[in-house]
């Protein structure tokens, strides 16, 4: 990241009698772009009112809609700490003449943190799939309803009968070839949406050689040659889906390598979360459940904070209506959901 993308690093170190004792990512960002965290109306709002919104201050992982600590302690306890960096933060935006200070997808105590310092609360919500010790695949989809149970073994056969097969690489057992292949794939889905690719070759084959066993990609293939690829990313406990790309269009090939490929790999590795990314109502008849997630604002404008609180207040009630609403499309049998 660097002020030629828009994001120009401003991190903030705590230290105590020549100790680290934490730290919070911090960007100057003159965009709203790779945040998932929409603030574009907020941006209008002041353009209306002959106000810059940019440059604003940013905490987050760029281009990563994923929770996680955003104020980074020493002591994971350290209240005293996470309320220093998150003043020092607000401090920053003040001093430096940004119009606001957003805080996004922070952990719980990084928003019980953000509360006590009175930032406005906004609440949204992903779609996560979550393991109930299933031993198989198949097993999974057995505690879906017979017409849900349907649909996705039929979304698979349709991709197995096409002759499409699967093979999975960490980022140890990428070559160089196997790279610029899925970057080409990946390049032209953006550029066929009308976008640019953010990142360049480099910085996959960067990731593959410094985390080797955090990356993983399957590639699509009909007889020999690659025709899909998706990129992942994982803990012990998580997997994170996060870059798709294709050669042209096929039936149910979408769902097969970004989601089935995923819980069945996540199922073989005892993952106990897959988290796909961002948006996707089609995820709910794929086995995807509504999760809230969320982000804590502070704007130097009085009036429009004022304003952007009472937004978020009503947005939260949309949301939680939406994530009822989605929740009653649940593939899964009554008794299935009862036991999760």
């Amino acid at each position: 990241m660097s002020p030629a993308t828009g994001w120009t690093p401003r991190h903030l170190t705590l230290y105590q009698d020549g100790v680290l004792r934490g730290a919070m990512p911090l960007y100057e960002k003159s965009h709203s772009w790779g945040e998932f965290v929409f603030d574009w109306a907020w941006a209008e709002a002041y353009q209306r009112a002959g106000l810059e919104y940019y440059p604003k201050l940013v905490s987050a992982v760029p281009f990563t809609p994923a929770t996680s600590s955003r104020l980074l302690l020493r002591d994971a306890a350290d209240q005293e700490g996470a309320n220093l960096l998150l003043r020092a933060a607000i401090q920053l935006a003040e001093d430096g003449h940004y119009s606001s200070l957003h805080v996004l997808f922070p952990a719980a105590f990084d928003l019980e943190m953000c509360r006590d310092l009175q930032l406005k609360v906004r609440k949204d919500c992903q779609f996560h799939w979550h393991n109930r010790n299933y031993n198989d695949f198949d097993g999974f989809v057995r505690t879906f309803s017979a017409a849900k149970r349907k649909k996705v073994r039929q979304d698979r056969r349709r991709v197995a009968d096409a002759g499409v097969t699967f093979r999975r690489l960490h980022g140890g057992d990428m070559s160089a070839a196997d790279w610029c292949r899925a970057y080409e794939l990946i390049s032209v889905t953006f550029l066929r949406r009308g976008v640019l690719p953010y990142f360049d070759l480099q910085f996959f084959q960067t990731i593959s050689d410094t985390m080797p066993d955090k990356v993983l990609v399957v590639f699509a293939e009909i007889a020999g040659k690659t025709i899909a690829a998706a990129v992942f990313f994982e803990s012990t406990t998580t997997l994170y889906g996060r870059y798709w790309g294709s050669d042209g269009n096929y039936d149910a090939l979408h769902f097969e390598t970004c989601y089935y490929q995923g819980i069945e790999y996540c199922i073989e590795t005892g993952k106990t979360l897959f988290e796909p990314g961002t948006q996707g109502e089609h995820k709910i008849a794929r086995g995807f459940s509504p999760i809230e997630t969320w982000s804590a604002h502070w704007l130097q404008h009085p009036e429009f904070f004022s304003a952007i609180g009472a937004y978020v207040d009503r947005e939260t009630r949309h949301v939680e209506r939406y994530m009822q609403s989605v929740q009653s499309h649940s593939p899964y049998r009554r008794d299935a959901r009862d036991k999760s």
